[in-house]
């Protein structure tokens, strides 16, 4: 069985809870990720991806050179171990519906790789097609305040 630390990225960038959004969108672009763990110190402390940064803070009309990451980051973030299989972390990220997941090791508790679904699809097939049905199934658009409008 495949465990995490055979198929993460381990050469992880992350970003302070300090630096802007507008900081954290040019290290996407220089990396090509569309997610950034968010460290205070040595400590994970949440996770900055494309969509915070569209939908909390450019969607919302926030200066990016003067938003701070902590304004917009996810803060409920999952992990997982590096001895952990394949197949368990694939069915938690289908079960929460999301794409990466930091991984942490158990005694230090600091980050030190982080799992994509192109990670597994690319060194481990089975169960991608499942975990992708699951975090793929559309969400409905929140219209309740567009219908109360429209039905006068």
């Amino acid at each position: 069985m495949q465990t995490i630390q055979d198929v993460m990225t381990r050469d992880v960038q992350s970003i302070s809870p300090q630096e802007t959004v507008q900081r954290a969108a040019q290290m996407m672009d220089e990396l090509n990720v569309g997610a950034i763990p968010v460290l205070d110190g040595h400590k994970l402390v949440g996770m900055i991806t494309d969509r915070d940064i569209t939908v909390r803070s450019t969607a919302a009309g926030q200066a990016p050179g003067q938003t701070r990451v902590s304004d917009v980051m996810s803060t409920d973030v999952r992990t997982c171990a590096p001895n952990q299989t394949v197949d368990e972390v694939l069915g938690q990220m289908g079960d929460v519906q999301i794409r990466r997941v930091p991984v942490v090791d158990e005694q230090s508790h600091e980050v030190i790789g982080i799992v994509s679904l192109g990670d597994m699809a690319a060194k481990h097939s089975a169960g991608i097609d499942h975990t992708l049905e699951e975090i793929s199934t559309p969400a409905e658009p929140d219209r309740s305040g567009m219908a109360s409008q429209t039905r006068h």
